[in-house]
């Protein structure tokens, strides 16, 4: 416990870990304004999924390259309610396993597994690096992939030789009310926020979306201008200077909660 954060105003765009990170600053004496941007679910049709997983097992790819720890979650889930998660997590350990970060590595350890492949950074590019040296030539490549697009993968192992396979097991849904999130950039933009907490790109997304269908790109452009933003990682960095926003607080190295609030306590706090 400390006051460090005292007096500031922070936004935690978040669903899965609000409490979580909400609390980490709070415990530093900020007020969280909670605004859940982004809830995930299940993709609606279970049917393409169990197919994937039933033809890994059947015949086991040559490499999987997991994207996200909440990728590899949900393919498990699915996989125990068709019943063969066991023969999916058996089937697993044999293949060589391609990480983008720390989270399809942690989610891994929870299964007993590690990464055979690690990206030297937590992004496409970064899996890509991992893989343009190697001979891809008649590989079959498990692809899981998340909610955004990601076409250079795709076309990077199909360009290299290897047959891809991809599967999206998840997607976005807008949980906030349109209001809260409109007000959220109205008070961004009117200086009475001190710092946004951003932990995804899928959050960023959201905000433009409700910006432009409620008439407040302006507001946005004005409220990521006057506002400090803080990024857990890259991607999101990343996806912050599209929207025009400049990342002023990041972690230098672990992409985690709380290291992204160790950094906002040196940048922010008293």
């Amino acid at each position: 416990m400390s006051d460090a954060l005292a007096g500031r105003r922070i936004v935690v765009p978040e669903t899965r870990e609000l409490d979580l990170l909400a609390d980490m600053l709070e415990r530093h004496g900020a007020t969280a304004v909670r605004c859940p941007l982004v809830a995930i679910r299940d993709v609606a049709d279970a049917v393409p999924v169990e197919a994937w997983l039933k033809r890994f097992i059947a015949a086991p790819p040559d490499d999987l390259i997991l994207l996200t720890g909440e990728g590899l979650g949900r393919l498990v889930g699915f996989a125990a309610r068709a019943g063969i998660e066991t023969a999916f997590v058996a089937t697993l350990a044999k293949v060589r396993k391609i990480t983008r970060g720390p989270k399809p590595a942690r989610r891994l350890q929870m299964l007993g597994l590690k990464p055979d492949l690690p990206a030297p950074e937590p992004t496409t590019a970064g899996v890509i690096a991992a893989l343009e040296d190697a001979n891809l030539a008649g590989r079959r490549i498990a692809v899981q992939l998340y909610p955004d697009p990601n076409p250079a993968l795709l076309e990077f192992l199909t360009t290299a030789g290897a047959t891809p396979d991809p599967v999206l097991c998840y997607a976005y849904a807008s949980e906030s009310e349109d209001r809260l999130v409109a007000e959220t950039i109205d008070a961004m933009a009117a200086g009475k926020i001190d710092l946004i907490a951003f932990t995804s790109s899928a959050q960023v997304k959201r905000l433009r979306d409700v910006a432009t269908a409620s008439a407040r790109a302006p507001a946005l452009r004005a409220a990521l201008a006057r506002t400090r933003i803080a990024a857990v990682g890259p991607v999101v960095a990343e996806a912050i200077e599209q929207a025009g926003g400049h990342v002023t607080v990041a972690p230098e190295q672990s992409f985690h909660l709380k290291p992204m609030v160790n950094a906002i306590v040196a940048a922010i706090g008293s």
